[in-house]
This record gives C-alpha cells, sequence and structure tokens, in this order.
C-alpha cells in the first residue's frame, strides 16, 4: 500500500484546520477575529478550506481604532466579499464617545490599548463564545504561554497559570455561562512559516507587506508611517522623510513601525524574513512600554 507523508506546511495546515473544526463543533457562537493582517488573512482561508464547499459558519470581527492603515481596510472590505462571510466592526471611536474608554492625550498617545475594552462590549453584545484569533506562540513570551484553546472568565480576563490541558489533541471547551474561550488555530507557526503558506497557496495580502516608499518619522529607534494621528513636536515634523519601507505586522498606525526593506514580492518576504532574528512585534512600540506589556492587557481581555 503506498504511503503518503506531509510536508511541514501541511501538517501545519491539517492541524489548524482540526483545531477550527473543533470550534464549530463545541462552540454556538463563534467568531474570527480579523485585523487584514497576515495571520487574520491566513485563518480565514484556513476557515474557508476547512468548511468547504460549505461557507463559513462565523462572522469576521475586526476592532477598528479609528486610526488604521487604509490599504488595510480596503484589503479587509474586499476579502470579506471574497470569503462571502459577514463583518462585524467594533468602533473604538464609539467606545470614547459613550465614556466607555478615555482617549489618550500627549506625545505618545495610542488608542491600542482601548481595544480591548471595545472588543469585550462587542463578545457581550453578540454573545460569543469562542472568539478565533491569530496570535503565535513565536511572536511574544505571553503569547508563548498560550494553549489553542484559552480560557477567559466572565470579565473576558485571562490567568496564564489557570489554563487547560491539552493532551492527545484534546481540547476542553467547557464554561461557565458568561466565560468565553480564545481559540489560537495557528500556534504553532512561525512568521516564515505564515509567509511560506501565503507563498505557496497565492493568498493575496495588503500591499503595506510590500516595499514602498512612505513619509515617516523615527522616534525612540521606531520607523512610524506619518500620518494625522501621530502627534509630532516641532522637531520631529522637520525629521520627517521618504524612505522604502514595509510592514511586518497590522495595527493602529501610532504604536505599529515599518522596516528598512527591498522585498517586493512573497519570495522576497521570505528570503528576508529567513534571515531575521527579531521577532516582528519589535517593531510594535505598544510592547515597549513595560516589560510585561502585552501580557498584562491579555489578563485585562486584549486579544
Amino acid at each position: 500500500m503506498k504511503r503518503y507523508y506531509l510536508n511541514h506546511l501541511q501538517k501545519l495546515e491539517a492541524e489548524s484546520i482540526f483545531v477550527i473544526r473543533e470550534v464549530a463543533a463545541q462552540f454556538e457562537r463563534p467568531v474570527l477575529l480579523f485585523s487584514g493582517g497576515k495571520d487574520s488573512i491566513v485563518l480565514g482561508y484556513l476557515s474557508m478550506k476547512a468548511f468547504a464547499p460549505a461557507k463559513i459558519p462565523y462572522p469576521l470581527l475586526h476592532i477598528d481604532t479609528g486610526h488604521n492603515f487604509p490599504e488595510v481596510l480596503q484589503f479587509r472590505d474586499t476579502f470579506v466579499k471574497y470569503l462571502d462571510v459577514r463583518l462585524l466592526v467594533g468602533s473604538v471611536q464609539k467606545s470614547i464617545d459613550t465614556g466607555r474608554v478615555k482617549d489618550e492625550t500627549g506625545k505618545f498617545a495610542t488608542r491600542n490599548y482601548l481595544q480591548s475594552t471595545t472588543l469585550l462590549d462587542a463578545i457581550h453584545e453578540h454573545k460569543f463564545d469562542a472568539a478565533i484569533g491569530g496570535g503565535r506562540r513565536d511572536e511574544e513570551k505571553a503569547r508563548a504561554k498560550e494553549r489553542f484553546f484559552s480560557h477567559r472568565n466572565d470579565f473576558g480576563q485571562w490567568d496564564p497559570k489557570n489554563q487547560r490541558p491539552e493532551l492527545w489533541d484534546l481540547y476542553n471547551g467547557r464554561k461557565h455561562h458568561g466565560e468565553h474561550f480564545r481559540v489560537f488555530p495557528l500556534s504553532n507557526w512561525t512568521e516564515l512559516d505564515i509567509w511560506q503558506y501565503i507563498f505557496k497557496e497565492q493568498i493575496q495580502i495588503p500591499s503595506i507587506y510590500f516595499s514602498h516608499i512612505r513619509d515617516c518619522v523615527i522616534r525612540d529607534g521606531v520607523i512610524y508611517a506619518y500620518s494625522d494621528y501621530l502627534h509630532l513636536d516641532d522637531a520631529e515634523k522637520k525629521k520627517v522623510q521618504s524612505m522604502t519601507v514595509r510592514f511586518r505586522t497590522v495595527g493602529d498606525m501610532t504604536c505599529t513601525g515599518a522596516v528598512k526593506s527591498n522585498a517586493q514580492t512573497v519570495e522576497e518576504i521570505v528570503q528576508e524574513v529567513a534571515a531575521l532574528r527579531i521577532s516582528e512585534r519589535g517593531n510594535r512600540a505598544d510592547d515597549k512600554r513595560s516589560e510585561n506589556s502585552l501580557e498584562d492587557r491579555k489578563k485585562e481581555g486584549y486579544f
């Protein structure tokens, strides 16, 4: 009898699809958290594969800070039509207007920290019991502590010391009323795996991932795309310069840093990432506010 062996990417794909199908089997109202970034795009693509020829049985949820890259928002709307799914948008601006959160002020103001409240409000409003996210364990030490099925209490908070064992591919989705799970089907993928899969499957991605010329300003070693959302002082305004850059990660324009790069194709990005030794979140200013910045936010309900 002829045997078939899966390669590395095929094993990761099969594992992720298995987890995605477990979500559909165990939960009544799941949702896919969608940022417009490469990981959530791959999750959308895997979801389509998992349930084909049927439609994806859950909507996409985007938490809009109001400070997003225009290219990403345009891609988001195109991708939703391609997947033929319903898109829900949680607005941080609405959370500010209703007094749920307070907009930051000052030179280093960002809305990235305000997303947690908007996300938890959306989960509560729509009664979602599982939120599928594109987190990977290689991104940051806090995410390395996550399980595939990550329990959240009735306040939406995460306790890294109280996670359930996951032996023999068994995932425990039992919960009390008001609790929910965050599910991470890409946990075992690396940034390089994601790009190799995008290359292999010819998946479309936003243009900001490719090298392009953009007005930028450097602050504390981070290259920011110039925009009206940045609170620049007079000295910084004089230092705005045209640079050839691309982005390794997608987020709020006030905290997402670019990298100098000439990679204009997915194949060139694969080669570039293979040579890098810094995680893509190394260019996120929000993760540098404190040593445990991301873990603290995850405990409060952040993605």
